[in-house]
């Protein structure tokens, strides 16, 4: 124990004694009282408390800073972020970090703006392609908390790394203002997410996390923005409202993502490692996603999308996790639909629902369709588009997941 440690532990236990709490030195302490403390302190984990999928966002801009704001979904404490660089050309440097609680807008509430640091440094070079976590903050942070992380980096160039369609407002200013907790300086409102991928908290090893790995309607597309009316967060809402040990849910949803080809984004069956599998505490994967590949006209056939499915459930049960399918929603209607595109949708469908190769099934197709005709969304869940869901076919798609199926094991 550094001498440092020692005089703040020595003052501790003098502030103990003097608000009148008896205090027994740990030596002192029966031996089980000092293994149950051990053991409550082994039986913790690090679990993803918020998580966005990253791509390339155009290119880096020199002495930018951005404030992030995030929203928190299983509370615990030892906050941990992830920055990426994993579509960077070169390493970045972030040399000023700073996370706290959103007041509103750019503000950041008074006491609540900490330093982060990395291997107990200010600073941070994250090489090309790779990802880097900061050091635990100690306190508390409760779930549904609106965070704000500020980033700086004073030298970039290249290709910036980022979650392009945020659905959420977040802030840019010209030099570093990451530990400012007013707004003054925050002038530019975005939309995007820049270089932050993860969040975690330490919590109960009991607790996990869900991972929604999906396209544009798990990112949210026709959802009110800032209101946080995507799919998973009113999973997230549910969630927090149960007695289950699942918590935490990441969205890892990319707009015009496909499981089998990269193009907007690298495919499902590329990222899966990045986005999903590494992210700490994930007991299940909650995978929607397949449209995509099926109305681009690419000769994607049924089998093609079974096997990538197939990829899937296979890696991720050799990760120790369990995979929740379901089924593609409907999108007659949309510009690329065509007969040849929705007997294939209904192939796939058919092998989600009743091959017995998924852990469980979700059937977003009968909660999402229109009872008069079964390849059009419900009317009254259509964002406008006849594909993406509004505020109420989020909910609706949330409200259809059986919590208890998040809880299985591979």
């Amino acid at each position: 124990m550094t001498a440092r440690f020692a005089r703040a532990g020595r003052l501790a236990v003098l502030l103990l004694i003097a608000a009148g709490v008896q205090v027994t030195p740990a030596a002192a302490q029966p031996a089980d009282t000092r293994a149950t403390t051990a053991e409550a302190a082994a039986q913790r984990h690090d679990v993803v408390t918020w998580g966005a999928s990253a791509d390339r966002i155009g290119d880096a801009v020199n002495d930018r800073s951005y404030r992030l704001i995030v929203r928190t979904s299983v509370a615990g404490d030892d906050l941990r972020i992830r920055l990426s660089n994993a579509f960077g050309d070169r390493p970045l440097t972030f040399d000023s970090v700073y996370a706290g609680i959103q007041q509103e807008g750019a503000t950041v509430a008074r006491g609540t703006n900490k330093r982060l640091t990395f291997g107990g440094s200010r600073s941070v070079t994250v090489p090309a392609g790779a990802t880097a976590y900061s050091d635990p903050l100690p306190g508390k942070l409760p779930a549904a908390t609106d965070l704000a992380v500020s980033i700086h980096t004073s030298e970039a160039s290249g290709t910036a790394t980022g979650h392009s369609m945020a659905m959420q407002t977040s802030y840019a200013a010209e030099g570093d203002h990451t530990g400012e907790e007013a707004a003054a300086s925050w002038t530019q409102a975005i939309g995007s997410w820049f270089y932050l991928d993860a969040v975690s908290v330490r919590t109960s090893s009991a607790t996990g996390a869900v991972v929604a790995l999906g396209d544009s309607i798990t990112d949210g597309w026709q959802s009110t923005s800032d209101l946080n009316r995507r799919w998973p967060d009113y999973l997230t809402r549910r969630l927090r409202a149960t007695t289950g040990q699942v918590k935490g849910v990441a969205n890892e949803g990319i707009s015009g993502n496909r499981v089998l080809a990269d193009g907007a984004g690298q495919s499902a069956l590329n990222r899966l490692d990045r986005d999903v599998l590494s992210l700490p505490g994930v007991r299940t994967v909650f995978l929607f996603e397949g449209v995509n590949d099926i109305k681009a006209h690419s000769g994607v056939t049924a089998q093609d999308m079974i096997k990538g499915y197939r990829e899937i459930i296979a890696r991720a049960h050799k990760a120790g996790k369990c995979v929740v399918g379901a089924t593609v929603a409907p999108f007659k209607g949309w510009y690329e639909w065509d007969a040849a595109a929705e007997s294939v949708r209904q192939e796939i469908n058919q092998f989600i629902r009743d091959s017995g190769e998924f852990d469980a099934v979700t059937d977003f197709d009968r909660i999402l369709r229109s009872p008069y005709d079964h390849e059009r969304i419900l009317p009254v869940f259509d964002g406008g588009d006849r594909l993406h869901p509004n505020d109420k076919g989020m909910q609706a798609m949330a409200d259809a997941v059986d919590l208890k199926s998040l809880e299985c094991s591979a």
